[in-house]
C-alpha cells in the first residue's frame, strides 16, 4: 500500500508538468495563429506584411492630399522676389544693370529679322497678349468653380485680376518711352515699363502650374515646369523682337509678375488651410474615398 501511495505522489507533479506544457504549447500556437491571421485594417498598429495575398499597397488605396502650407517660406519667398522686382524697376528706369543691354539686343532683333520668325513672333505674342491671357485664367476659373474648387476659381480669376491692375498702375508710375516707332512690327499705345504681356504670362501659366501640381509624378511636375518656362520665355523674347519693348521691361514685368503670383498663392495656400479639413493618410476608408476628387474644395 505504501508502495502505491508513493507512486500516486510521484505521478501527480509528473502528469500536471505535462499538462502545463501542453496548454503552453497550445497556448503559444494559438498566439501564433492569431497573429498571423489579423487582417490589416485602422486599428493594426503595423503596415500589412508585402506582397500578403488579397492585400493591395497603401498607396494604391488612400486619396492623394495637398501638401500641407509653410506660411513661413512662402512669404519668404514673397519678399525675396517683391525686392527682385523692386530691384529690376529701378534698374529698367535709371538705366543700369540689365537696362544697359536693352540697345544691343534691340540691334540684334533688327539684324535677325526675316518673314517667318515674324510671323511666328506675332502668332506667339497674340496668343500670350494680356487679353489672351485674361480669358485663358477667367474660363479655368469658371471650370473650376463649375466643379465646386471654389478657392481654385477665385486664386486663378484673383491673380489674373490683381496682376493687370499691378502693371497698369506701374505703367503709368514709370511712364517709360519704348523703343523707337520705326523700330516697332505691331502697334503698341501705352507705357513700355513693365511688360504687359511678360507679368500676365507668368502669372497666369504659373497659375495653371500651380493648379496642376498636386498628385504629379516628379516627371510629370518637372515636365509643366519646362513647358511653363519656355512659354513665358518666348512670348518676352517675342516683345523684343518685335521692336515694342526693351530687355530690361521684360524681365522687370516676369520679376513683378512672379512677386505677385507668390503672393497669391500664400494667400490661397493659408485659405485653404483654414477652411478646408485635410486628408488623412492613415485609417483612410478607401470604398468612401473613392469616389471623392482629391483635388477638389470642401468649400462649397
Amino acid at each position: 500500500m505504501a508502495d502505491v501511495r508513493d507512486e500516486g505522489r510521484d505521478a501527480v507533479p509528473v502528469d500536471g508538468a505535462s499538462a502545463g506544457a501542453a496548454s503552453g504549447e497550445v497556448q503559444r500556437a494559438g498566439d501564433t495563429a492569431s497573429v498571423g491571421s489579423t487582417p490589416p485594417g485602422p486599428a493594426h498598429d503595423g503596415p500589412a506584411p508585402a506582397g500578403a495575398p488579397g492585400v493591395a499597397p497603401a498607396g494604391l488605396r488612400q486619396p492623394l492630399q495637398h501638401p500641407p502650407p509653410r506660411p513661413g517660406l512662402g512669404a519668404l519667398v514673397a519678399v525675396l522676389l517683391a525686392l527682385a522686382a523692386a530691384v529690376g524697376l529701378y534698374t529698367a528706369f535709371t538705366g543700369v544693370g540689365p537696362a544697359l543691354v536693352d540697345a544691343a539686343l534691340l540691334s540684334e532683333s533688327l539684324e535677325v529679322r526675316s518673314s517667318a520668325l515674324t510671323t511666328l513672333a506675332v502668332l506667339v505674342t497674340d496668343i500670350g497678349s494680356t487679353v489672351s491671357m485674361a480669358v485663358l485664367a477667367t474660363a479655368v476659373g469658371v471650370w473650376c468653380w463649375y466643379v465646386g474648387r471654389r478657392a481654385d476659381a477665385l486664386l486663378a480669376i484673383g491673380a489674373m485680376a490683381g496682376a493687370a491692375g499691378v502693371f497698369r498702375v506701374l505703367k503709368a508710375l514709370f511712364d517709360r518711352p519704348r523703343p523707337p516707332a520705326e523700330d516697332q512690327l505691331v502697334s503698341a499705345a501705352n507705357e513700355s515699363l513693365p511688360s504687359g504681356h511678360a507679368t500676365m504670362s507668368i502669372v497666369v501659366i504659373g497659375t495653371l502650374v500651380v493648379l496642376a501640381w498636386s498628385g504629379r509624378s516628379a516627371a510629370a511636375r518637372a515636365a509643366l515646369v519646362a513647358v511653363a518656362t519656355l512659354w513665358v520665355g518666348a512670348i518676352g523674347a517675342t516683345r523684343i523682337y518685335l521692336g515694342v519693348h526693351w530687355f530690361s521691361d521684360v524681365l522687370a514685368g516676369w520679376l513683378v509678375g512672379a512677386a505677385w503670383l507668390a503672393l497669391c498663392v500664400v494667400l490661397w495656400s493659408s485659405w485653404r488651410a483654414h477652411h478646408q479639413p485635410t486628408t488623412r493618410l492613415t485609417g483612410t476608408d478607401p470604398v468612401g474615398s473613392a469616389g471623392r476628387d482629391p483635388g477638389a474644395s470642401d468649400v462649397a
